[in-house]
């Protein structure tokens, strides 16, 4: 149709004017309003309103723009917008009044051709703001998708963001990437939409990561961590890509900041081992080294190259690699700096080496780690329980295998620490002091029972037989077992009377149930029944009854006690003292 007729009709622009950006937006505004009115096809008229108004924001925006005027490229597409757009009038009109003689299926195909002009007139303009022809450029052309947005509508906004990333200035790319990683940390879904329906997305990502100005290097470094973090398939598509080689040079000669993000998606792109060799050849090993020896390093990097380096000694030949290149000496030096997240790190990481390796875990006992950890322990440090809780683990990956180091941790007052956080702290600490007593008792020394009685062990275990936790109260009557196994740890347990009083009271609770529990407390009455004291403490408890319906019901622990106390229960029978009595 002739489009100055078809303007001139709506009073919006006149002929020559096709180039006037104002009134080409309220052309939009217009053709947006009129649209409210149609009843017919309501959903393709949601997605040309969206369109219209995403051409319409970017045209507000290009008004601004002092040489818009200037340029040759936007007149001719103004003018093209004005005709479809005009066009478009023509459909409201029609679907208002259903007067479309080709009918519906003839009207469906007509939206659809209309918007697929609206998308390529919003590409165009994209392009023209990525050419840097429009200043300033430093708005976004298309509005951002607000949360639970059409995927349609993050799909054109993505695809205008990488536009502008392959042919703007460092300004525009930086802002373009700044967009992306909004969009990428707002929902994962966009992520699957920019790596897998936009074409060369990754491939632009990559080669920007290469720039020299250190904030679109940042940005994109965020992005690609975010997208590695997404999943293996999306991890191939950046290896394809060739990402590991920028990488790698980047997070050894760029700012701090960059080199976090960047290591951050290493130590992602490593966690499967076919990749830890491709990164090794590249030098990844020499460049995560350097980074632990770097004066000042954040907390945040360091974790991030730990990360990288745990996952590249998966390999045998790098772990070893990493040996003969100091690495031990450098988690040491972790180990003593004033960064408490550092240390967390370097403790973490030679647990795992000494783990994979008893050579590295007597070299690891040898050395001051050990020490460093005690200290971690001590109760008048400024230590975090987090940091107290990895110290615990640590030293019983480290010392529990070994009988010299057992000794040599109860000579520097290890039972005194585990037993003061097993008394107070923050109940995660509480928890982690009770499994490190759990294993030190396993280690079945005669020596370590008898020096855990003596510290004052087992009246805080009796104290945690009374917790909610059923795994907790399970473990604190599993070591007392352990403990009671040793016959002056039985006569110092007897000798406070409400000890077996509440083991009696637990088992009472539990002994209709076919628990654990119930098991590890008949075994503590077994063992405190083997002495003369014991018997007449359990029999003083009026507990026998229960016993006698318990070994009639065939529990085998049961018949043991009964046993062992029938000799002592004869004796108070001819003394004329033998009663039953109840708690």
């Amino acid at each position: 149709m002739n489009e100055d007729r078809a303007v001139k009709a709506h009073g919006v622009l006149v002929a020559g004017e096709a180039n006037n950006l104002w009134q080409a937006s309220e052309l939009m505004k217009s053709i947006i309003s009129s649209s409210y009115s149609t009843k017919l096809f309501s959903h393709k008229w949601q997605l040309l309103r969206d369109k219209l108004q995403q051409l319409n924001s970017a045209l507000e925006t290009a008004d601004k723009c002092g040489n818009s005027g200037e340029n040759s490229v936007l007149v001719q597409l103004l003018q093209s917008l004005v005709s479809t757009a005009t066009e478009i009038h023509e459909l409201v009109d029609k679907c208002s009044n259903g007067s479309y003689s080709g009918g519906k299926l003839q009207m469906n195909r007509d939206l659809d051709v209309a918007a697929s002009e609206l998308e390529l007139h919003a590409n165009s303009l994209n392009e023209i703001y990525a050419s840097g022809a429009l200043k300033p450029a430093g708005a976004l052309v298309v509005s951002r998708p607000g949360a639970g947005a059409r995927r349609e509508d993050v799909r054109f906004y993505l695809e205008g963001l990488i536009t502008r990333l392959k042919v703007g200035d460092a300004e525009m790319k930086t802002q373009a990437l700044a967009g992306i990683n909004e969009m990428l940390h707002e929902d994962e879904k966009h992520a699957r939409i920019l790596v897998m329906e936009i074409a060369d997305s990754v491939d632009v990502l990559v080669r920007v990561l290469e720039s020299k100005q250190i904030s679109i290097q940042e940005q994109a470094a965020e992005a690609i961590a975010v997208i590695a973090g997404q999943g293996s398939s999306y991890r191939g598509i950046l290896l394809n890509a060739g990402i590991l080689s920028p990488l790698i040079e980047t997070s050894d000669c760029a700012s701090e900041a960059v080199k976090e993000r960047v290591t951050r998606a290493l130590k992602k792109m490593t966690e499967h081992a076919d990749n830890c060799w491709s990164v090794s050849a590249h030098g990844g090993v020499t460049v995560m080294l350097k980074i632990l020896a770097e004066v000042g390093a954040s907390v945040q990097l360091i974790s991030s190259a730990c990360g990288v380096l745990r996952n590249l000694s998966k390999v045998h030949e790098i772990k070893r690699f990493m040996m003969e290149h100091g690495l031990v000496s450098l988690l040491i030096n972790l180990l003593r700096s004033k960064e408490e997240g550092s240390q967390i790190e370097a403790i973490e990481f030679l647990h795992h080496l000494a783990a994979q390796d008893g050579a590295m875990k007597d070299n690891v006992i040898k050395g001051v780690v050990v020490e460093s950890l005690l200290k971690i322990l001590n109760p008048n440090s400024l230590h975090s329980s987090k940091a107290r809780e990895v110290a615990l683990r640590a030293i019983q990956g480290l010392c529990f295998s070994s009988v010299n180091s057992i000794t040599g941790l109860i000579h520097c007052g290890f039972l005194d620490r585990v037993l003061f956080f097993l008394k107070d702290g923050e109940i995660s600490v509480q928890e982690s002091a009770l499994k490190a007593t759990f294993h030190l008792c396993g280690t079945s020394q005669v020596v370590v029972k008898k020096a855990m009685g003596d510290a004052g062990f087992m009246e805080e275990l009796v104290k945690w037989l009374e917790t909610k936790s059923p795994e907790a109260q399970e473990m604190a009557a599993e070591i007392l077992c352990s403990l009671l196994s040793i016959q002056r740890n039985q006569r110092r347990f007897i000798r406070e009377d409400h000890n077996i009083r509440k083991v009696i009271k637990l088992l009472r609770q539990v002994e209709e149930k076919p628990a654990v529990l119930k098991t590890h407390l008949l075994s503590i009455l077994l063992l405190l029944a083997c002495s003369y004291n014991g018997q007449r403490k359990i029999i003083s408890a009026g507990y026998v009854e229960h016993l006698e319906k318990l070994a009639e019901n065939g529990v085998v622990d049961a018949k043991k006690i009964l046993k062992k106390l029938s000799g002592n229960i004869f004796h108070s029978i001819f003394s004329g003292i033998w009663k039953y009595t109840s708690l």
